[in-house]
């Protein structure tokens, strides 16, 4: 028997799928827009990041035109019983038709016979939710998928999808630097039991300090440099949030991201924070926030300055 971590798990939403705490984010294993290792590194790392005690890996059709469900596929091969695979359909594929070609294919690209969490990625601006959930509905009945999610959505597209489908968790963006959702989505998602999986956990990079103390910079090629908390005239305003993470890390001689996605998981409403890296290192930093309590004069401290910060960098 393989002597393994165990990371504690949650139940999702409505369903008897229990994900642990941190989900192992595979967007940049697939290659595209990230700086890119190698597929041996990369499998490498998933394998890793089970051994460290995480169960769960998202991934999608769009990462790297399918490249990083082959990767999931080939570096899970021989643990599929024991771990939970997400993964998505894109905006492009949400006719039907399409819908089944999708999933037939990442069931072959992942290896396995089953997914998990399959996901619409983005809202359709034409097909009609009811069409496309109706088949993910049939992909459910016939077991081909265990449970369905919407990444991406308002409200209202979260309340027309439930009428169509169990909906048993979104996938949003939520971070210190992002909290939108707080206002109506996890409301309603208390409400309604359906499970909240966090990505952009830390920012695309920026909550682990690298940019604004490490000396890191964006090559006019990355994509994160269109991405608004990059600009620089905002990259500025979140100067005294960093400033703030790194005092709280350390104190306790910890990584400035791992107080980020520590944070995350004292969200009550969360049900995992997805954190992707190529870093065998770096993901067990991630998984070692698990375990960081933070005092409630730190949480205050967090949740005052980040509140700040995102306020200046919205405002006109």
């Amino acid at each position: 028997m393989r002597e393994r971590v165990q990371l504690k798990t949650t139940a999702l939403g409505k369903t008897e799928i229990q994900v642990s705490n941190i989900t192992f984010g595979c967007w940049e294993l697939g290659g595209g827009p990230w700086e890119f290792t190698s597929d041996d590194n990369n499998i490498k790392a998933i394998q890793a990041a089970f051994e460290m005690g995480i169960t769960t890996f998202d991934t999608a059709e769009g990462y790297g035109a399918g490249h990083s469900e082959e990767v999931v596929g080939a570096a899970l091969e021989g643990m599929r019983k024991e771990t939970v695979i997400s993964t998505k359909v894109s905006r492009a594929n949400l006719a039907p038709g399409d819908v089944r070609r999708s999933a037939e294919s990442s069931l072959k690209r992942l290896k396995t016979d089953y997914i998990d969490i399959y996901y619409i990625h983005w809202p359709s601006f034409e097909i009609p939710v009811s069409e496309t959930l109706g088949e993910f509905n049939k992909l459910k009945e016939e077991g081909l998928i265990r449970a369905i999610g919407v990444s991406n959505f308002s409200l209202e597209q979260l309340k027309e999808a439930s009428s169509f489908a169990q909906i048993d968790v979104i996938q949003p963006e939520y971070s210190l630097l992002h909290r939108s959702i707080e206002e109506e989505i996890i409301p309603y998602c208390a409400q309604e039991n359906i499970g909240i999986m966090s990505y952009s956990s830390i920012a695309k990079g920026i909550l682990t300090g690298a940019f604004h103390l490490g000396g890191k910079q964006l090559d006019e090629e990355d994509f994160r440099s269109k991405r608004r908390l990059f600009y620089p005239e905002h990259m500025e305003k979140s100067r005294e949030l960093i400033v703030l993470l790194k005092e709280i890390a350390d104190g306790r001689n910890k990584a400035i991201s791992q107080v980020a996605i520590s944070w995350l998981l004292h969200q009550h409403a969360l049900t995992t924070a997805i954190v992707g890296s190529q870093s065998i290192k770096h993901m067990k930093e991630n998984v070692e926030a698990v375990d960081m309590i933070l005092s409630s004069d730190e949480l205050i401290a967090l949740e005052t300055t980040s509140r700040k910060v995102i306020a200046e960098i919205d405002a006109p």
